[in-house]
């Protein structure tokens, strides 16, 4: 008997159907069965769900004789099932990765509910991923199972059946089927809900609802849509012969309520002519299931009432409204506009406040924040301020002002302060005045190509305006290097008159300064349990991907190399799982990579940093080919590389199963890695910037020589894990290209 019956009826989605079907046949949990229900469609479903037969024997196809419609399609797959749990599938939707052992493995912690209720994301033909809205109701607080009562936001998620595995012997027991109609998930979800005797929930996506540009079922305007009135007399039936379940109703008319005004109110729903029909339905529905007392919202409450005129009233008057108020909002826009640049040219007549200092960074905090602590320290009589967009509150440092882009305060700032501080262009409009000094502190050491070297890379540049970028290099007066290599490919790809400071990457400085306790006291903020080996992964953008999922199966990963491990996972796209902490939104990379004792990463900068802490680093390089072609490196990675080198997720899992990560042949690559993208990199390189930019100092603090520096060791650094040694041999050295 296997753990869980995945049901798929199929019909007309022949473009769909394969890559549904494959998301359950490629689980990492295989103890399952897929009944595929050919609901007699006209195109190739069958014969797909055929080959899919023969190709894996936990396919079970049926084939039915005639059209039937969805909910009477799953009914013949629950016929079928023979496993402990149901699960439904519509078949253009998928499931994520992992998902059902993730479901099992909560099944299992909660003691095998009837009910386990899971997330969805709604995913759109532009790649855009949207998670359900309602996601906080299933939190994995509190003890579980439970009874609907105690969670009773449940029914405010969406009442559909795909986002819930149900123990079958529970569905058997209580005789549940699925109605026929347009709307047959409704007297299926509430009644089993409401019955059910233990609900858990699982706070991940396991479902990835599609969005389709056409033909989906709910946005095809039809009078079908009225079978919504039958589905919600078969709701309160099923209550009103069950006396214990009438507490609910009060519930249930507010949802059946909200659902009529849902129905009426969208424009693609209803045909032209039938909404004051639809109207008079559902008022005759609210008085046949009326629940004295019970509280609504103007449009529930002018829903119960029919009040087909009224309500069109109002949404003409609403959408009167949204359209005054979008025609005032473009000449408010520019009348704002026109005073913020009178107010800016006002602000360039005045003189230069030569005690200001202005920092911004394009994401996180990076090297202007670093300095901008380092100007406090090193020249206390300068007042600093940072430029924190709308949203990014938390991505600000401590300590110096905020200013709000498009303000006048702001304006003031980048016309008067004499220091600018950045890792990014300004202000299009921003006019350098003569006095301004313009400190470029750059994105890290570059492997990718960039700057005028990407005119050869159309993937990569995309809209980039090359010569508002070189307008922009006009304005530097100084760019940061951490290592000779970064200079000499700088100074090509931004050509300029600005002078290069090689003194190192301020935001690295911490790397030496911090101490073991810095480093207990982030892992405790990140959720990193005590004695774990937490491994970061941080993958580089893909510009010659439309999406930017990873391309390592991180669970998977954790599964193999054992409980011990972690994973710090800051990706492009938020990344969930047992055992995976998902820092994506983190503003600090620098406090994550204290955090971690190793980094997995491919083509990301961050390695050049890392390598400054003198701990494990692999790199995973698996579509190094389409990256190159893409974007363009400097030099091949795989011959000069900082640690060890995966060209697979086994290759990858391989080299930390085997301690190879550690192992003494990594740590010689890292250390001619590190001498090279790391001889200034000695805790000073912010102190000495501010000593050669602001107080105008040439004789700066020598670098401290690799050999003496001391680095704070990683928590894990004396953990008794096995380190494998590797044989040594000449070190692969490939020249800058």
């Amino acid at each position: 008997m296997p753990r869980f019956s995945v049901i798929v009826p199929a019909y007309k989605v022949q473009a769909y159907l394969s890559e549904c079907l494959d998301s359950v046949l490629s689980q990492s949990y295989s103890d399952l069965e897929l009944i595929a229900v050919d609901d007699c469609s006209p195109d190739a479903c069958g014969a797909i769900i055929d080959e899919y037969a023969a190709r894996d024997a936990r396919v079970r196809p049926v084939h039915l004789p005639g059209n039937r419609g969805l909910g009477r399609a799953r009914n013949a797959g629950m016929a079928e099932a023979t496993g402990d749990y149901l699960v439904f599938l519509d078949s253009d939707d998928t499931l994520t990765p992992d998902a059902l052992r993730s479901v099992a493995d909560r099944l299992k912690e909660t003691g095998d509910p009837d009910v386990l209720v899971f997330d969805y994301a709604r995913t759109f033909w532009d790649g855009r991923e949207v998670r359900n809205q309602l996601a906080a109701q299933l939190a994995e607080r509190g003890p579980a199972p439970f009874r609907l009562e105690d969670r009773p936001g449940l029914l405010r998620v969406l009442m559909v059946a795909w986002n819930k595995a149900y123990r079958r012997e529970f569905v058997r027991a209580h005789g549940f089927e699925f109605p026929p109609g347009y709307y047959e998930d409704t007297p299926w979800t509430f009644p089993v809900l409401l019955t059910a005797g233990s609900i858990a929930t699982l706070d991940r996506v396991c479902v990835h609802y599609r969005q389709r540009r056409q033909g989906s079922i709910l946005g095809t305007t039809s009078r079908r849509h009225f079978d919504l009135f039958e589905q919600y007399d078969r709701v309160f039936a099923y209550v009103g012969q069950r006396p214990e379940l009438a507490r609910w109703r009060p519930e249930l008319y507010r949802r059946m309520v909200d659902h009529y005004a849902v129905v009426f109110t969208r424009p693609d729903r209803l045909p032209r002519g039938s909404h004051g029909e639809f109207l008079r339905r559902a008022r005759a529905h609210c008085r046949r299931h009326r629940v004295p007392g019970t509280r609504l919202g103007l449009r529930q409450t002018l829903v119960r009432l029919g009040l087909h005129r009224t309500l069109r009233v109002l949404r003409l008057v609403s959408a009167a409204r949204r359209r005054t108020l979008k025609s005032a909002v473009r000449p408010a826009r520019a009348l704002r506009a026109g005073a913020l640049g009178l107010h800016y040219r006002i602000q360039l007549r005045l003189p230069l406040r030569s005690d200001r200092a202005v920092f911004a960074a394009r994401e996180g905090r990076g090297d202007p924040a670093a300095l901008e602590e380092a100007f406090r320290v090193h020249a206390p009589h300068l007042s600093t301020a940072w430029i924190t967009p709308s949203g990014q509150e938390q991505s600000a440092p401590p300590g110096p002002r905020r200013l709000t882009p498009g303000t006048a305060a702001y304006w003031s700032a980048l016309a008067r302060s004499r220091y600018l501080v950045g890792d990014a262009g300004f202000e299009g409009r921003l006019r350098k005045r003569p006095g301004q000094v313009v400190v470029q502190t750059g994105q890290g050491t570059p492997l990718g190509h960039e700057g005028l070297d990407l005119q050869e890379h159309p993937a990569a540049a995309r809209d980039t305006d090359f010569a508002r970028q070189l307008r922009d290099v006009d304005r530097w007066d100084y760019l940061l290097s951490g290592n000779r290599y970064t200079t000499l490919i700088r100074e090509r790809a931004h050509p300029g008159r600005y002078t290069t400071l090689e003194c190192g990457l301020p935001r690295n400085d911490v790397f030496q300064r911090a101490t073991p306790a810095d480093v207990a006291r982030l892992r405790a903020s990140l959720g990193v349990p005590e004695g774990a080996v937490a491994v970061l992964y941080a993958p580089a953008y893909r510009d010659h991907r439309r999406t930017q999922r990873p391309l390592l199966d991180l669970e998977r990963i954790l599964r193999r190399l054992g409980p011990r491990f972690v994973i710090l996972a800051r990706a492009h796209t938020p990344v969930q799982g047992t055992r995976i902490i998902d820092v994506s939104g983190h503003p600090d990379l620098a406090a994550l990579c204290l955090a971690s004792d190793a980094l997995v990463t491919d083509y990301a900068p961050v390695m050049f940093d890392y390598a400054g802490l003198d701990r494990p680093i692999v790199v995973h390089t698996e579509d190094w080919a389409a990256y190159e072609a893409a974007r363009g490196v400097y030099f091949d990675l795989r011959a000069f590389p900082p640690g060890a080198v995966a060209r697979s997720e086994d290759e990858l899992i391989d080299i930390f199963a085997t301690g190879h990560w550690r192992g003494s042949r990594s740590a010689q690559l890292r250390a001619a890695f590190r001498e090279r993208f790391c001889p200034w990199d000695d805790g000073r390189a912010a102190e000495r910037v501010v000593r050669r930019v602001v107080l105008g100092e040439t004789e700066l603090p020598p670098v401290v020589p690799l050999a003496n520096r001391n680095p704070v060791p990683a928590a894990c650094a004396r953990s008794p894990l096995a380190t494998v040694p590797q044989p040594s041999g000449p070190l692969p050295v490939t020249e800058c290209h």
